[in-house]
């Protein structure tokens, strides 16, 4: 058997064959280095990205913060402020007795009173309850009063009277009235027409508007 010789050109072409090879490796590692660092560069954009996002929420979150503040604060003196206007008109604005020159013989009242499941869409706030036997009137009261506010203040008159109906055992009626500082005429004209009896306060005093002819007050 004999030996394969050993030539210059067979040396050549093995070398070649190696370093090609090696071209090859080499080139498969810059791939995937090139891979590898595509894929940083892209972690570090999305990590960019969602830090961005972070301190963009984080801003919204503190102002929110801030401005519920500020509501909570206005919502707070409001409360407040209505509070007042309520002890006044029952107070010094001589309220009740008013209501008894119209035939109600109030001998009780009560203010912030809370019907229904709180948060659910039957369940109501009554600024002022003032009670008259077997009839009760129930008062919204503003600062500044607008039709809107007497439209949500019948639709609360409903719900009470719903609220009561499920309960069984009152028979009682219900009167609407609305009181304000500052009440347009047409607001004045649009209470009227749906039986609700207008107070309006002043600096000085309080007093239940007179009643257009034939003003009946719309019983619940």
């Amino acid at each position: 058997m004999s030996t394969p010789q050993i030539t210059y050109e067979g040396i050549l072409e093995m070398f070649h064959r190696m370093v090609a090879e090696a071209d090859r490796r080499q080139a498969e590692v810059d791939r995937r280095q090139a891979e590898a660092d595509r894929r940083q560069e892209e972690a570090d954009r999305r990590q960019e990205e969602a830090d961005r996002r972070h301190a963009e929420t984080e801003l919204i979150v503190r102002a929110t913060a801030a401005q519920i503040e500020k509501t909570n604060i206005k919502i707070g003196a409001l409360d407040n402020k209505v509070g007042d206007m309520v002890e006044k008109l029952v107070g010094e604005g001589n309220l009740v007795d008013q209501f008894r020159e119209l035939g109600h013989k109030v001998n009780i009242h009560s203010r912030k009173r809370v019907f229904g499941k709180r948060g659910t869409v039957d369940s109501g706030e009554i600024d002022l309850f003032l009670e008259d036997g077997d009839v009760s009137i129930l008062v919204e009261v503003k600062t500044t009063l607008k039709k809107d506010d007497v439209i949500d203040h019948i639709e609360r008159i409903e719900k009470y009277r719903r609220f009561v109906d499920a309960d069984g055992k009152n028979g009682k009626r219900f009167i609407g009235a609305v009181a304000g500082t500052v009440i347009a005429e047409n607001v004045i004209n649009f209470s009227h027409e749906n039986g609700l009896y207008v107070i309006i306060q002043s600096a000085r005093a309080v007093e239940i508007l007179d009643q257009p002819e034939g003003f009946v007050a719309k019983k619940w």
